[in-house]
């Protein structure tokens, strides 16, 4: 058996405490407040957080192995391991996308050389039907990156309608108005607002209609999230993310020689969008925080290539969440360690015991610990993504990564 001390946050309380594991099995043997005198303990500087998850990122590795020269499971994995990250869920955007039994299966086992748990989206598309397992799903609703989308909303309701009571996540912006504004002169205007929030309508539509189990991903709207808020409180089964880039910047930031680095899809909001995400986080709306980590390479986004590889400081920019924005570190432990644990949970292996995501008996002994007295200056050099690039660069963040636990052994990015 091992320990670990010091001071343990969880979604419910924070207190200085011991967590004993067994490295063997990977599952925690026992949790109880007070520092155990025969332990690893992290000084008061430092916070252990049940392991932190990243339910959206994009690793670029299918059979057919065309992208792999942006990112693969190994090279995916790295990063997330530097970021403080110890399980994603990897979207299925592929040159051969994960729609059925046989192409997810295929896909599924480029993922067993991964040194952390990825957990697989099936993608679903114009004549998909459901997998005969469970899985979780993406729909993109309009054209973003990839071949996977669909033109109008009449098409995509009369497959949506196959996946009754499945879990979807959406990618809200409406085909229609893209094509309306596609000859606008920037890349915000090209994806205006109003894309996100008519597509969260029938996004909410169609989850209330067919009992789906509906997540909306990277949201940047503050009209949007209202309706997400209203819907909530009717009682639609409806949870929503937000990436660090949408809290963090807006379009008062950008400049001639950022603007590239900082194209995505959806793009950078308003400042006061970019409020109401941190709001949103702090009123309990928001329930994930989920990079949309979209690598590519420096070439390609010279040249206009919409994502944002942002994997690898996952964990830094939580530091930055607790000490800037002042988000409670339960909070903390809620949208970057429950949630998550809950949301891949029905798509775990059994050697992860309960689960993930929680410090109590029989959960994995899976850990992000933050120091939060040591600040960063994050560099170049410092960067897993094969991407090679971060638009955090140079940003001094006010505290580091101190150790990395899965499945109750200490991991390095490698």
């Amino acid at each position: 058996m091992e320990t670990i001390a010091g001071k343990i946050v969880t979604h419910e309380k924070e207190f200085l405490g011991s967590i004993e594991f067994d490295p063997t099995t990977g599952l925690i043997t026992k949790v109880k407040e007070g520092i155990e005198p025969k332990s690893r303990q992290f000084s008061e500087d430092c916070v252990i957080f049940p392991g932190f998850g990243d339910i959206h990122i994009h690793a670029r590795e299918d059979v057919t192995g065309k992208h792999t020269y942006k990112e693969d499971f190994l090279s995916a994995s790295a990063a997330a391991i530097n970021g403080g990250v110890i399980h994603v869920a990897d979207m299925p955007n592929n040159p051969v996308p994960p729609i059925d039994d046989a192409t997810y299966t295929a896909k599924q086992a480029l993922t067993e050389k991964a040194p952390i748990h990825i957990t697989l989206y099936a993608g679903i598309g114009p004549h998909t039907k459901p997998l005969s397992k469970k899985v979780p799903y993406k729909v993109f609703m309009g054209p973003s990156i990839g071949e996977l989308f669909f033109h109008d909303n009449p098409s995509l309701e009369e497959v949506i309608q196959h996946y009754e009571g499945q879990d979807v996540s959406f990618h809200c912006e409406d085909p229609e108005i893209l094509i309306a504004n596609k000859d606008q002169p920037t890349h915000e205007t090209r994806r205006p607002k109003e894309a996100e929030t008519v597509a969260t309508d029938f996004a909410l539509y169609l989850i209330e209609k067919y009992n789906l189990k509906g997540k909306l991903c990277h949201y940047s709207t503050k009209d949007g999230l209202s309706k997400i808020i209203a819907a909530k409180k009717r009682g639609v089964k409806v949870t929503c993310e937000v990436t660090p880039t949408h809290l963090m910047f807006d379009t008062d930031m950008l400049t001639e020689t950022n603007h590239k680095w900082f194209q995505m899809n959806p793009p950078l909001r308003g400042r006061e969008d970019r409020e109401a995400m941190v709001k949103g986080i702090l009123d309990g709306h928001i329930d994930y925080l989920a990079t949309d980590h979209a690598p590519h390479s420096i070439e390609e986004k010279q040249k206009g290539t919409s994502g944002i590889s942002q994997l690898d400081t996952y964990g830094l920019f939580v530091t930055y969440m607790i000490l800037n924005l002042n988000i409670p570190m339960t909070l903390i432990a809620k949208i970057c360690s429950k949630n998550p644990g809950e949301f891949v949970a029905p798509y775990l292996p059994k050697q992860f015991g309960k689960g993930v995501g929680a410090i109590n008996e029989g959960y994995a002994a899976n850990f992000s610990i933050l120091n939060l007295k040591k600040p960063v200056e994050f560099k170049k050099s410092m960067i897993k993504s094969k991407s090679g690039w971060s638009p955090f660069e140079g940003f001094q963040f006010p505290g580091s990564i101190e150790a990395v636990y899965y499945l109750g052994k200490e991991i390095h990015a490698k």
